[in-house]
């Protein structure tokens, strides 16, 4: 996390253009680390960018850690089986609303936009406010994960998802995303139940430049491609 993320997503979006904010977001904290390392993995049939497992009828699987499970959220979060989200979609709101709040007052980012009636990040509207000059800190929390604690605890509210819909969803983004001329452009993956968003493959030394107008006008074309939720996935 888009958008997460998530580890990239390294130097900022304006420093480098291909700073991914759900990746930076997983710099910030240990429990999202693992999250980002795997954004930029997955075996050749289901992540490679030359578009070979588009059609495959089954959602591939790899390794993972026992006891793992759930479905990474919007903003990069698993979730796990038991139900993270029994607080319903208006605690999942109100809880992005301090967050936002936050990130007004203590992160300084006075213009953060508030978030969608979903309860979800608004992330073409983040997206105007990061200052280029930056670390990104508009994606991660704020300088330091200043609320970072607040951004955790929204994404641990978030509503369940369908993790096969979100990971089907991803897949046709990534496979548009090529056919409008980001080649290199990876498939998402599914690791212990959790969707692996696809995007950068080299997400520690960015190959994608977001930045650029070829990037800007498949994201475009290609946006209705990804569910309410995910546009700040990959």
């Amino acid at each position: 996390m888009s958008d997460l993320r998530m580890s990239d997503h390294t130097p900022s979006r304006g420093a480098r253009g291909g700073a991914a904010r759900l990746r930076l977001a997983a710099a910030v904290a240990a429990p999202l680390l693992a999250f980002s390392v795997a954004c930029g993995g997955g075996d050749d049939s289901g992540s490679g960018g030359d578009g070979k497992g588009d059609d495959v009828a089954s959602v591939p699987e790899e390794p993972t850690a026992k006891g793992s499970g759930g479905t990474a959220g919007a903003d990069g979060a698993g979730k796990d089986s038991s139900g993270a989200a029994a607080g319903g979609k208006s605690a999942f709101y109100d809880a992005q609303l301090t967050y936002v709040r936050c990130m007004r007052t203590k992160a300084g980012v006075k213009d953060f936009p508030d978030p969608r009636l979903s309860g979800y990040l608004d992330w073409p509207k983040i997206d105007e406010v990061v200052d280029p000059k930056g670390g990104g800190e508009e994606y991660k929390g704020g300088k330091d994960g200043v609320c970072f604690p607040e951004m955790e605890k929204a994404l641990n509210l978030e509503p369940k998802r369908d993790a096969q819909k979100d990971y089907e969803s991803m897949l046709a983004h990534a496979k548009c995303m090529r056919e409008n001329g980001v080649s290199k452009f990876t498939n998402p993956t599914m690791s212990g139940g959790n969707v692996i968003p696809g995007g950068d493959p080299s997400p520690g030394d960015p190959a994608l430049d977001p930045s650029s107008p070829a990037y800007k006008q498949a994201r475009e074309a290609c946006r209705s491609k990804l569910l309410e939720g995910l546009d700040g996935m990959q």
